[in-house]
């Protein structure tokens, strides 16, 4: 009898996790065309993508929330693959942006410290460029001319290419001593002295859906390498048996 109640129930299924974990680019992801919406799609009935976004934190902030977001040392709950994104924030200006600021010496330190997953499993991203200068003042008359003074009207520049820059080379300078892979999302979108920001971050800071559309199809070939093992989770409908269908389905969900 217990065999057959084994037989009838089957063994619970476990879908292996993959984590985003980040700010407002990150939360954001899953909106209509987002970056992480698409490497979703790509892992449907592979794993559970789950988006820990946080729109607006800081490395400081993140680092205390952490433990409550991934348990050490539970194989169960340790996810197959973790992307890390932040940067953005930490680098505003100090005078301009005091709460969110971190100093570069504390964020190569919080951002790269372990995050509760094997270091194989993680995908570090750099900060994005912000819009040039020019590009941003352009972008506040912008608004000002439409009206939106709630938004515009004494918001002053608070991120200068060249200190993310120090901080995108913090990210992969620290991530390279510890081996653990790494997008660097600021050169990227500079390549060969072509401007990506004004298109993939309009507002400087937050992805367009062509910065989406970027950041998703540089970031896939990481996270493809470390679910490149994973199976389809149950069988294909065609596969199935029609008199015993519970043959197929009740297994251990691998296919």
């Amino acid at each position: 009898m217990a065999r057959c109640e084994a037989v009838v129930c089957g063994s619970s299924l476990l879908w292996p996790r993959v984590l985003f974990f980040g700010n407002s680019t990150t939360q954001f992801s899953f909106q209509q065309g987002g970056w992480g919406a698409s490497l979703a799609d790509k892992l449907v009935r592979k794993c559970d993508v789950l988006n820990r976004g946080f729109s607006g934190y800081n490395t400081r902030w993140v680092k205390i929330i952490l433990p409550r977001l991934i348990r050490k040392g539970n194989s169960l709950h340790s996810p197959v693959a973790v992307t890390v994104f932040f940067g953005a924030n930490d680098s505003a200006l100090k005078g301009e942006n005091p709460k969110q600021r971190i100093p570069l010496e504390e964020y190569a330190v919080r951002h790269l410290q372990s995050v509760g997953a094997p270091e194989s499993r993680l995908v570090r991203t750099t900060p994005p460029p912000p819009l040039c200068e020019a590009a941003q003042r352009q972008e506040r008359l912008h608004k000002i001319q439409r009206l939106d003074f709630l938004f515009s009207i004494g918001c002053k520049l608070n991120r200068l290419n060249l200190v993310v820059g120090e901080y995108a080379r913090a990210c992969l300078r620290v991530a390279q001593d510890c081996g653990i892979d790494a997008l660097d999302l600021w050169t990227l979108m500079q390549k060969d002295s072509q401007d990506f920001s004004s298109s993939c971050l309009p507002d400087g800071l937050h992805l367009s859906p062509k910065g989406n559309e970027f950041l998703s199809s540089h970031l896939w070939p990481s996270i493809e390498k470390k679910v490149s093992s994973l199976l389809l989770l149950l069988p294909y409908w065609q596969d199935m048996a029609e008199a015993k269908p519970e043959l197929r389905l009740l297994g251990d969900g691998a296919h």
